[in-house]
């Protein structure tokens, strides 16, 4: 997808942070942007700060975890301002901790809303999408935690991971629809996820994980030198412009994605070629994929 103006818009999480700067990036480029959030006061201060840059958004208050609601908010969304072609889905919380000390309050949490809102806003959009025959593209935030893990990664980089898996997957589904497909993997970037223990909801109280004020101010110190949600914004409109199927923020960590590979390379069995295994199995992945097409 190359041209974004006229097109419509939508973005979860884009109150603040990335999903925000997501949002103005799309907006320079012409779109027509909605954004949602599950916070009021949150898209109320959005719309002031993008208002300041000149740009006018669409709020929508919506928990991305409902499935009922994804659906009643994107009917909105298409009445207000048209069919959806571009979607951003950002919404995430950014919950740290080890799988040790972890509740199901904390599993079922941190998987709905960074796992699970995503598989909502996908069954949501992406039959809509197809059904028009416009084209279009479908981002999901991921995180370099979905790549990598770190040791209190826990259920946060378990989701993450399936945020890749399912976006790499999706991207073949959707060739022949036209429809571009992109992951975004950031690494540190100046937003408030530091904040997102202090948004835990009543219904999932009962967790393991916990974050004193001190860890709290460390984070949003250590995240204050990361790079800003606007230029981040660029990047994704650029990335979707090339069709990339990963969008990074940073280089860094190619060292380690190299560790990675290898010892994934080397955990290989030392195993002689057999060519009739390797046919039948050959054979069993074409069939598959007739019978799916």
């Amino acid at each position: 997808m190359t041209d974004f103006a006229g097109r419509v818009a939508f973005v979860t999480g884009g109150a603040s942070g990335i999903g925000l700067g997501v949002a103005k990036a799309f907006a320079r480029q012409g779109a027509v942007v909605a954004i949602a959030d599950i916070r009021e006061d949150h898209l109320a201060e959005a719309v002031k700060s993008a208002a300041a840059d000149g740009i006018s958004l669409r709020t929508y208050q919506l928990d991305v975890t409902d499935r009922t609601a994804h659906a009643r908010i994107a009917d909105a969304v298409e009445q207000d301002l048209g069919a959806v072609s571009i979607v951003a889905l950002n919404a995430g919380i950014g919950v740290l901790g080890h799988i040790k000390d972890a509740t199901y309050d904390d599993w079922d949490w941190i998987l709905g809303v960074n796992l699970g809102g995503v598989i909502n806003g996908v069954r949501t959009f992406v039959p809509r999408m197809r059904e028009r025959r416009i084209g279009g593209h479908i981002m999901a935030t991921a995180s370099m935690g979905g790549l990598l893990v770190a040791d209190s990664g826990g259920i946060y980089s378990a989701a993450k991971f399936g945020v890749v898996a399912l976006m790499q997957c999706l991207r073949e589904d959707l060739l022949a629809d036209g429809i571009g497909v992109s992951v975004l993997c950031p690494a540190a970037v100046n937003t408030n996820i530091h904040e997102h223990h202090r948004m835990r909801p009543q219904a999932f109280a009962h967790g393991g994980y916990t974050q004193s004020a001190e860890e709290q101010a460390a984070l949003k110190r250590m995240l204050a030198h990361g790079m800003s949600p606007d230029t981040v914004g660029e990047l994704v409109v650029d990335g979707m412009r090339a069709n990339e199927l990963y969008i990074m923020t940073s280089g860094a960590i190619a060292p380690v994605v190299t560790l990675r590979r290898d010892a994934l390379l080397a955990s290989l069995p030392a195993e002689p070629h057999d060519e009739a295994r390797w046919q039948a199995d050959l054979a069993a992945r074409r069939a598959m994929e007739e019978r799916l097409q």
